[in-house]
Order: structure tokens, then sequence, then C-alpha cells
């Protein structure tokens, strides 16, 4: 399937030659059109930033195809008898991906100009750079430059490891101790921990410290993981990987105070700052912490920032870095890249331009603080309470300790009551018993998510969980043993009032019939009998 483009063929000569066959006064106005679009690809290639408004969808795909038109699989008359040379057998699948096939990069590095693909190397770079912007526009300043990379957050930090593992000098065979290990504060997601293993470095994991209702980040523990002389102290830490975004109750990792040990100890420091782009106060923070300390990278997924499918990350560096992680990253990476989620970020980009972008994050702002004041609301009127992380400003969490003290009551109300003095109960089915109703709370997400409410986290205290080798008591609280089970929601870039207005609502009537089943649950009265 060959590209075309109406514009590219448009020269003055076949335009002038146009005038004879329809009224010049009407060739003039048609020309004039399509020069109003080439004079934003034009300010687009001058200032290599985002457009101030957001382009139409017929620029935007005009702009793809002529450069489609510039990698070599779209040539006219072209033969190619190499080995791979873009060949499409499938219509749709062209018309997909608008005919760019090449991918990105070389085999040296991912950001490298490709010969036979001018059009594709033109749009990876602008998408790093409009990438870049964004961040600036964000609030992350003295960003470097921006890589754009067609893994998803866990592979690219696998990536980031395996970089940072060099930079550091690991690999040694005099000392094979060195940058083997990596202090990572504890999240309970599994993406995490299998990053770390999946470099093949050492898993320390730092507690988190429980503040109020909060999980904030335990410095002490960071130090003492870091200056541990049995695990072979500063020298065989690769680095620190500090989380900014997260699930509430956990709060952002203090970014700053972990960058300043870092700089003080000579360590290294990458921050997993997933869906992190999308807050202003995580962006000033990580401003902070490169300005005041040491930030090697910064990894963040593209799907939840940018509003696009899953399958690709950004990794930056600090603009004041001489030799930053992120020109490692791309020389590590290898063989040459798809150009797909490089493409879906570019387009949404130009889509949005910056005042759509503002517009986007500011909506997210103002969304979290209302989805806040809605669930303090309906928490209440069920007996429940959202627990209080100023440090979160994406997730929240509201309790479910009424809940699950309802259930006990109503099993404790199924039970029969003349066998209370028996004793012919054996241990092993009070452990079960107990264990039933410490659990039952964790079908509250189920129950939400089969009336189409997506993306809350139940979590019940007590749960253990191995992860790439690691056992983890109380998984999901990010704690051993967070004090009251509850459930997580977040006010995530693209949520709209409407979107909390019905969630809410559907809440409070989960919390009445999730009690009505309780109590009709004939499982569990069997059990309590």
């Amino acid at each position: 399937a060959r590209c075309s483009s109406p514009s590219d063929m448009f020269t003055p000569e076949s335009l002038s030659l146009a005038r004879g066959l329809v009224s010049p006064a009407y060739i003039a106005q048609g020309s004039q059109a399509t020069a109003r679009r080439s004079k934003l690809l034009t300010s687009l290639l001058s200032e290599r930033r985002l457009p101030r408004n957001g382009w139409d969808d017929q620029s935007i795909e005009q702009f793809l195809h002529e450069c489609a038109l510039m990698d070599s699989n779209t040539f006219v008359d072209n033969v190619g008898v190499g080995e791979r040379e873009a060949r499409v057998f499938s219509p749709i699948v062209a018309r997909r991906h608008f005919n760019l096939a090449h991918g990105i990069g070389r085999s040296g590095d991912v950001a490298a100009e490709q010969p036979k693909a001018a059009g594709s190397s033109l749009l990876s770079k602008l998408t790093n750079l409009l990438v870049a912007d964004a961040f600036r526009v964000a609030g992350l300043e003295d960003c470097g430059a921006a890589l754009v990379l067609p893994l998803a957050t866990g592979m690219t930090l696998t990536l980031v490891l395996l970089s940072m593992r060099e930079a550091r000098g690991g690999n040694c065979l005099q000392n094979p101790l060195r940058a083997s290990r990596v202090v990572w504060c504890r999240l309970d997601q599994k993406t995490c921990v299998k990053a770390v293993v999946g470099a093949g470095l050492t898993l320390d994991v730092a507690p988190m410290k429980l503040l109020g209702d909060e999980l904030v980040t335990d410095l002490d523990a960071v130090r003492a993981l870091i200056m541990d002389p049995e695990k072979g102290g500063p020298e065989s830490v690769a680095c620190v990987v500090s989380s900014t975004s997260c699930f509430a109750p956990r709060a952002s990792d203090d970014v700053v105070a972990i960058a300043k040990l870092c700089a003080e100890i000579n360590v290294g420091h990458v921050i997993n700052n997933a869906y992190g782009v999308q807050s202003k106060k995580i962006c000033g923070d990580i401003t902070k912490a490169w300005r005041r300390g040491r930030v090697d990278a910064v990894v963040q997924s593209t799907d939840k920032n940018f509003l696009v499918p899953v399958g690709g990350a950004v990794v930056v560096s600090c603009a004041s870095d001489k030799t930053p992680l992120t020109d490692r990253v791309r020389k590590a990476y290898p063989g040459r890249a798809s150009i797909a989620p490089s493409l879906d970020v570019l387009i949404t980009l130009l889509a949005l331009g910056e005042s759509g972008w503002r517009a986007k994050l500011a909506e997210r702002e103002e969304n979290f603080e209302y989805m806040k004041q809605c669930l303090t609301i309906t928490a209440g009127k069920v007996g429940e309470r959202l627990l209080a992380t100023p440090g979160n400003p994406i997730s929240m969490a509201v309790t479910l300790s009424k809940l699950q003290g309802d259930l006990r009551l109503i099993a404790g109300e199924s039970g029969d009551d003349a066998n209370d003095d028996s004793n012919e109960k054996d241990d092993s089915n009070e452990k079960e018993k107990e264990k039933q109703r410490e659990t039952s709370v964790s079908f509250f997400g189920s129950m939400l998510f089969s009336r189409a409410v997506s993306g809350t986290r139940v979590v019940v205290p007590g749960k253990t969980q191995e992860v790439g080798g690691h056992t983890f008591v109380g998984f999901g609280a990010s704690c051993d043993n967070y004090p009251v089970p509850y459930f997580t929601a977040a006010a995530a870039l693209g949520v709209t009032r409407s979107d909390v207005d019905v969630f809410c609502a559907r809440l409070e009537k989960v919390f009445a019939e999730f009690r009505k089943k309780a109590t009709k649950d004939p499982g569990r009265r069997k059990l309590e009998t």
C-alpha cells in the first residue's frame, strides 16, 4: 500500500498548470489552505516544542503520510533486496501504521537515524522533543533529553537498572559484589520486584514508616541498608529505587531527601515516576531532587500520562548531567525498536497542543480535590472514612473497618448459639473461621467490578505473597501490618466529574448490597455452624 499526499504533489509548477483547468481564483484559494497546513509543520520544526494549539486530525494524518513517503518502502519503483525491507502483507496493518514499517534506531543506538527511514527518524526525534516540552509544561524543570522507548514501565526499569549497574562498574570479576544490589523503598507491585530481579540484581527492601494513616519513606532504613557492611556497603549498591506514584495510603517517596542521601554517600538514584507526570506536586519534587541531590534517571509510563495505549515509557535525566544515564540506556537497547508507541504519543501531543495539555493537567488536579470531597461524604454515610494521605496527590483510600465489623457480627448471628459451649470444633476449623471473617471483605472489590467500576483495589491486612523469590507480609499495603482494611481509587488523568459522581453513587449501593448479601450467604452460615 502506497501513501499519497496531495500537497506534496502540488508544486508551484503543477499549481500553475492547474490554473488552466480550474479558475485561478479557486486554485489560489485552495493553495492558500494547503499553505496554512504547511506553516503548522514549519513552526513545529523550527520551534521543536508543543504547538500552542492542537492540530486537527487531517493535518496530523497528512504530516504522517508525508513522513512515510520519506521511508524507502514507499519510494516509487524501489526494489528492496535486503532481509529487512519493511514489507507488510496486510493493507490493514499498513494503514494502521501509516506505512511506517522500518521502526526506529539502529543496532548500536535506539535513537540513531536510519538511512532507509528518514521519515521515521524525524518522527522519533520530534516525539522525544515534544515529550520533554510536555514535561516542562507539567512542572518537571531542568529536564534533559527525553527518550521514548517501546517498552512498558517495568521492562524500561530493567533496562535502566542494567545501565545503572554498568555505570557503577558492575559485572567486575575482581569484585563481583560491586553494583550488585538495589535498595528499594517498598511498593507492593510485582512489576517493581521483577524489574530488579530481571536485571540480575539483588533486591534489598527498605520498609515504609507508618505516620498516622500514611506510609512514608523511612530514610534511616534506606541509609542502614546502603551502609550495611555485611552486604558490601555503598560500593555494592547500584542504586536506590524510589517511587513517586503509588496506591494510597502509601505516600510518594521523599525523593528530595533520598537524592541528598545518594549524593552524600555516592550511590545511584532511579525514580519510578510511573504516572507522576500528571501531578504538579510530584514534578516539583523531582525538580527539587535533582537540583539538590542525585537523580540518575526518572522513568514514566506513556499510557498513564499521555492517554495512549499501553506499550511505551520515557526515560529522562537532569539537563545538567554531563554523562546522562539516558545515553547509556539508548545505546544498551538491543536492535531496532517499534515506532508505534512513539507515534501514539506524537499524535496525541499534536492533537492536544500546549493549551490542551495544560487543560488536561488542570482538570485532573481539580477532579482530585472533587473526588476527595465526594468520597469523604460517601464514606461518612456508610460509617467509613477517607484515610488522611496528604503525601499522595493522585490516589486515595477509604477504610472498610465498619464493613469488616459488620461482617463479623453477621457471621456471629448466623451461627447456632447452642453450639457455643460445644467442644466438638477443632482448632483448624476455628482458624478457618477466622480466616473467612478476615478475607471476606476482599469480595467488595469484585462486586464493584461486576457493577462496571474498574480500577479500585481492596486490601485486607494479613495477605502473604511471594514475588521474585521474596516473601512480602501484608502484600498490597506496602506494609507488614497496616491496621485496617481499605479500598483505593485514583483521580488520574482523564477522569471526569461525571465519573466521580457515578462511582460514588454505585459505591454507596454496593455497601448496602454487600451487607445484604452477607446475611444471606449460605456458605458463611454453614461454616459458622
